[in-house]
């Protein structure tokens, strides 16, 4: 991992608390917490599951972290797994002996998703009552498995995403809207099949929401049509995505096109829906790393949310008062936060909500000694960029000032991925395999 900061003590106490947090987020390891094999029988959490001769196993998913996760039921299952298919973001492949893999676009959706989704959806289609499916999802699943729903092109559902992922929308707003665009999202993956279903599930939603994570293939939507046509109204983009969309989902809230299963449908009780990690467990690796470093840890959350500037003042409000008063927590001072903030790209730049924090913190603590911010998203990739995030310090906007950069000029056009490339302090891991929001640390020592 490379941390871009002058001062090899950082660096490498850097690389120590960020490892922690993605050793905490390994899939595989979660996998096998959840996942046993024994007495002909597969156990998955509290649930027994009978492998009967006639039956098949069979593996599906999508994700970032996807591929570790079919890794680890390839080497608990081996000849008993028949196979299946996985979708894994573009350069996230590791090496598979039953479970195909096939890569797809992200964040945006793109043709060979759409194929992918196809095979999927046939797949699963065939399998018989006494077969078991095991789907395994993770964050980027809404992106990497496209398919639209009828009279909706591979491109309206491009346009569209480009636009939420824009607009400052949550998780939470963008795949309400993805749900109700797709053939498989919002519980219907899960109708799609006879089979008994399992979905063994790495969460990058704060709280964990079934029904977001991945878009909930497998699991009760509680949204509907109209709450998709509020959501692009309220965020001032329906008249800007294309008009199948509208006509789609006006069509769905009149009633004339099926809703998604909801709670209570006879489909789920065939399915269970099995939480194996998330961001909670990466922060708080994060503090007990720190702590065995000898800092003072302060786990602020693990459920941020909201726009990156606004949390980076209130980190910038801790970093100050650190330091004035030695409150909330003394130095050596570690304070950690997890979960995913949003941008609202007004700006035609390139960035990512994590390199954004770290600039709009460096602002707040600028001429602070001995402090640095650091945003990191914990997949490795911040945006659409290579950047997995960045660190900053009291003298950020000092080298900045120096080389003519204008920090305020940079965040209106969200820029901060040049701006980093050219200051430095990009932080740069490559794909890490796992998924689970993002990790901010301010440390003051």
């Amino acid at each position: 991992m490379y941390i871009g900061v002058r001062e090899p003590r950082i660096r490498a106490l850097l690389r120590r608390l960020l490892q922690a947090g993605l050793s905490a987020a390994d899939p595989a390891l979660a996998v096998r917490r959840k996942v046993t094999l024994a007495g002909g029988g597969l156990r998955i959490g509290r649930r027994r599951y009978d492998l009967r001769e006639d039956s098949r196993v069979v593996v599906v998913g999508a994700g970032k972290a996807s591929a570790r996760m079919a890794q680890a039921l390839e080497d608990l299952l081996g000849s008993r797994l028949d196979g299946g298919l996985v979708v894994v973001k573009k350069s996230h492949r590791v090496p598979t002996r039953r479970v195909e893999l096939a890569e797809a676009g992200h964040p945006l959706p793109d043709r060979a998703g759409e194929k992918a989704a196809g095979r999927l959806l046939a797949l699963v289609k065939g399998l018989l009552p006494n077969d078991l499916l095991v789907v395994l999802l993770s964050g980027g699943a809404s992106s990497l498995l496209p398919a639209p729903a009828p009279g909706v092109t591979l491109a309206d559902k491009q346009r569209t995403s480009a636009l939420l992922l824009r607009s400052g929308a949550t998780i939470h707003e963008i795949n309400t809207v993805r749900k109700h665009l797709s053939t498989i999202k919002g519980g219907r993956l899960a109708a799609a099949t006879r089979a008994r279903v399992v979905s063994l599930i790495l969460s990058d939603v704060i709280g964990d929401d079934l029904a977001t994570i991945g878009s909930g293939p497998t699991a009760p939507d509680p949204t509907t049509y109209a709450d998709a046509c509020r959501i692009l109204r309220r965020f001032r983009i329906w008249a800007a995505v294309p008009r199948a969309v509208r006509q789609h989902l006006t069509k769905g809230r009149q009633g004339r096109v099926g809703e998604t299963p909801k709670p209570g449908s006879s489909v789920f009780k065939r399915v269970q829906n099995v939480i194996i990690g998330g961001n909670r467990a990466s922060v708080q690796a994060v503090a007990r790393e720190a702590q065995h470093a000898g800092l003072r840890p302060l786990l602020l959350s693990a459920s941020m949310t909201g726009e990156a500037k606004a949390a980076a003042r209130e980190f910038g409000t801790i970093a100050k008062q650190i330091v004035s008063v030695g409150k909330p927590v003394q130095r050596p001072a570690c304070v950690i936060g997890g979960g995913e903030l949003t941008v609202t790209v007004r700006g035609t730049g390139l960035g990512g909500r994590a390199q954004e924090f770290a600039l709009a913190t460096a602002q707040e603590i600028s001429g602070l000694k001995d402090v640095w911010a650091v945003g990191f998203g914990t997949d490795g990739t911040d945006g659409p960029t290579d950047a997995a995030g960045a660190v900053v310090d009291g003298r950020t906007l000092a080298r900045a000032e120096r080389l003519k950069l204008a920090p305020d000029r940079v965040l209106r056009h969200n820029d901060t991925y040049r701006f980093f490339k050219t200051v430095g302090g990009h932080i740069i891991s490559g794909p890490t395999g796992t998924n689970v929001n993002d990790v901010y640390l301010l440390i003051a020592l």
